[in-house]
């Protein structure tokens, strides 16, 4: 078996296990960071409907293609300067985490007559290494976020502490509760709670989350340039 089929393989069976957790309800984003276009390429042409989210705006840049049967989805920490290079390629940005980017991307948005879906990030963990807004300022952003007519509020998103199950659990339970009084308050358009990776994407599901990033999980192990 060569790499390829290997990936699909795996890509397969998540896939399976993620629709089994979740009844059917939960989406796939595959999280492709190091991952080489060839390979994303091949993977969308086999399986149509794929969804690759990129963390960083260079690599998505340079990896970046159109296709019917792909799309793709921002993850990874923006800086306002970068937003300009992505609105036009991307579905998505899960990393929504202040007013400042916000408005840049209302701007650039605004620009090429698009209405962008973000979601916003919950340091749920409250980790200083970490983006995401802090729960106590989340109400505000959201009510920011959802006066500007380029943006649509689709959910939330978080990346949780590389902890043990015991400490994962009530984090879970908390983002899972303020999705809900969100989403409550602004509607059935707010449909994403974003949450979960390779390590912990059966937990999060469990707990939750309707949408996954997997990357390792299916590309095996990252290969970073030095």
């Amino acid at each position: 078996m060569n790499d390829f089929d290997s990936i699909l393989q795996r890509y397969d069976a998540i896939s399976r296990e993620v629709a089994s957790l979740s009844s059917g309800m939960a989406t796939l984003v595959l999280a492709s960071k190091t991952v080489p276009q060839d390979t994303l390429m091949r993977l969308s042409e086999a399986r149509p409907g794929v969804i690759y989210g990129e963390n960083k705006v260079q690599e998505l840049l340079s990896k970046y293609y159109e296709a019917p049967n792909v799309t793709w989805q921002f993850i990874g920490r923006l800086q306002t300067n970068k937003v300009k290079y992505i609105v036009d390629k991307v579905d998505m940005i899960q990393s929504l985490d202040s007013l400042h980017l916000a408005e840049e991307i209302e701007k650039r948005s605004a620009k090429i007559e698009k209405v962008m879906d973000v979601l916003i990030e919950v340091n749920i963990g409250q980790e200083e290494s970490k983006g995401g807004v802090p729960l106590a300022e989340l109400n505000n952003l959201i009510e920011q976020v959802h006066a500007l007519p380029h943006l649509r509020f689709r959910g939330l998103m978080s990346v949780l502490p590389n902890a043990d199950v015991n400490v994962l659990i009530p984090l879970y339970e908390e983002l899972k509760d303020v999705f809900l009084r969100v989403q409550k308050q602004y509607g059935e358009e707010v449909c994403y709670l974003s949450a979960g990776m390779s390590g912990d994407y059966a937990l999060a599901l469990q707990n939750g989350s309707n949408m996954v990033r997997i990357g390792s999980a299916v590309f095996g192990e990252r290969h970073y340039v030095k």
